[in-house]
């Protein structure tokens, strides 16, 4: 990305104990993300790091000298990474997730790994030596028109011909349906497209919240005016009704394809039961 902020900085260790369900330890190579997502989650960090510029225009190198502790490893489950893409494009120059990646390929410990990126087969090498590897790659819908409104990733056709040649290098493979769009993510189409090579789905709903959900209640007003009244009913008066018949049928038709997935819909629900 142009004009990007680069900063060096050091850290004392890059395993952090992780909050999130299903998962022990995450890894954060990167502090920021050149992907800019308009609707992440992870642009929260801002208030963490003292950046005052806008999501998506910087990125902090971390640098850690000491090992990663692989003992404590041992048997647990670590992601890579929980709130920034560890693929983003100056992992091209700095090779901060490779160095992480060749600590841990020998380890006895569950490694999932979330990317939007098709620089992670740069290392298929590595992750083909990893054990009890699991690979999730975004992918939100079928036009990369939407997809350049939205992030600054690979293309849709990149990101999906990246998972192709995972899976055909053995790699467990996820498809993130994240986060569906309503009345806009094709989820089906996505599903016939993709279910020769994917070995399970997961589905995550787009969650508005802080600066971004005016940002994307005002993008859909633009570019899909008809749809702006249903948006307003899902996120200003907080209507669940399409969300719980969406889950119906994605249920319905996952058991009739007898696929293997997981909603995510319920983010607070899930992290209570952790």
């Amino acid at each position: 990305m142009d004009k990007t902020i680069v900063k060096k900085i050091t850290t004392n260790d890059y395993l952090t104990k992780s909050n999130l369900p299903g998962c022990d330890y995450v890894i954060n190579p990167y502090v920021g993300c050149t992907h800019a997502c308009k609707y992440c989650y992870a642009s929260f960090m801002k208030r963490f790091t003292n950046h005052k510029e806008p999501w998506g225009s910087f990125i902090d190198v971390k640098r850690c000298a000491k090992p990663i502790n692989l003992d404590k490893l041992k048997h647990k489950k670590v992601f890579l990474s929980s709130v920034t893409d560890c693929y983003n494009s100056f992992e091209a120059e700095y090779e901060i997730t490779k160095n992480i990646l060749e600590q841990l390929v020998n380890v006895d410990c569950e490694l999932n790994i979330s990317t939007k990126s098709k620089l992670i087969l740069r290392d298929l090498a590595l992750l083909k030596q990893t054990k009890n590897l699991t690979v999730a790659m975004s992918v939100n819908t079928l036009d990369d028109k939407f997809r350049q409104d939205m992030d600054q990733a690979s293309s849709i056709k990149e990101r999906l011909a990246t998972l192709k040649t995972l899976h055909d290098n053995g790699i467990y493979i996820i498809l993130f349906m994240s986060p569906i769009f309503p009345y806009l993510t094709p989820w089906q189409e996505i599903i016939d497209q993709t279910k020769g090579y994917i070995d399970e789905y997961w589905f995550e709903n787009l969650n508005l919240r802080g600066s971004y959900k005016a940002l994307i209640l005002n993008y859909i007003k633009d570019n899909y005016p008809a749809l702006y009244p249903k948006y307003l009913s899902i996120y200003q008066n907080q209507d669940k009704t399409y969300w719980q018949s969406l889950a119906q049928e994605i249920d319905a038709y996952c058991q009739k394809e007898q696929l293997k997935y997981t909603n995510y819909f319920y983010h607070e629900q899930i992290r209570k039961n952790k």
